[in-house]
């Protein structure tokens, strides 16, 4: 009788831990119901640009208004970037990059000793000086400006310290004047169809079509390889 009581005490038990183990599992699968996802994968974020495409377009610089007013010590202070590339004194060796003592008026590609990109030698070939627009383009992008140059630099994209280095660029033997001021030509807004602005003044359309033609770049403050 004894031994009929234990069995039967020992199959209540493990008869009440199956049922426990089963609640567990249904009650389980009611608190945290799992739903597949549509697409596998992990969903990341990522902020959509406007229809517009984002960022303003940038004016032209009226280097004769900015430059006179630039902050020279700032763009010194810009240049120290270059200098793991670039050797800015007079006389001073080429690096990774070449020297750019006098860069400013300097022809593209053209300084004694450096083996220059093919990209920037054919760029030198039919744009015959570093002036203010090219070297302004050039350090904005590099690589996007000059296919196949050296420079890696990814490029300065605030307008001002863009200014800043280029004046003190000028300082460093160059040749280059300094044009007179034209405020008029970098006010005018630059219609999309990439015609003068209504009532934009005659001068301003003028010098406008004659500037530099884009996509010759300018070799930066980090300059050209």
């Amino acid at each position: 009788m004894s031994d009929s009581l234990g069995f039967n005490k020992i199959a209540g038990a493990l008869l009440a831990t199956g049922l426990v183990i089963i609640g567990l599992g249904v009650g389980t699968k009611i608190l945290f119901e799992y739903k597949a996802p549509a697409k596998e994968g992990y969903a990341i974020a990522v902020q959509e640009e406007s229809a517009g495409g984002g960022a303003a377009v940038e004016q032209p610089i009226d280097w004769g208004t900015e430059l006179p007013k630039a902050d020279v010590a700032a763009g010194k202070a810009v240049a120290a970037k270059c200098q793991s590339c670039h050797n800015l004194d007079q006389g001073g060796p080429n690096q990774t990059g070449p020297n750019l003592w006098g860069v400013l008026g300097r022809q593209p590609g053209s300084h004694p000793g450096f083996a220059y990109s093919d990209g920037m030698k054919a760029f030198g070939a039919k744009q015959p000086t570093w002036d203010y627009v090219h070297i302004n383009d050039f350090i904005t992008a590099p690589g996007k400006y000059i296919d196949g140059t050296k420079m890696t630099f990814v490029g300065l994209k605030q307008r001002q310290d863009r200014i800043n280095i280029i004046a003190y660029l000028h300082t460093l033997g160059s040749n280059l004047p300094i044009p007179a001021p034209n405020p008029a030509a970098a006010a005018a807004p630059a219609a999309a169809s990439g015609a003068p602005a209504s009532g934009a003044p005659a001068a301003a359309s003028a010098a406008a079509s004659a500037a530099p033609e884009k996509g010759a770049p300018a070799e930066k403050a980090a300059a050209a390889k």
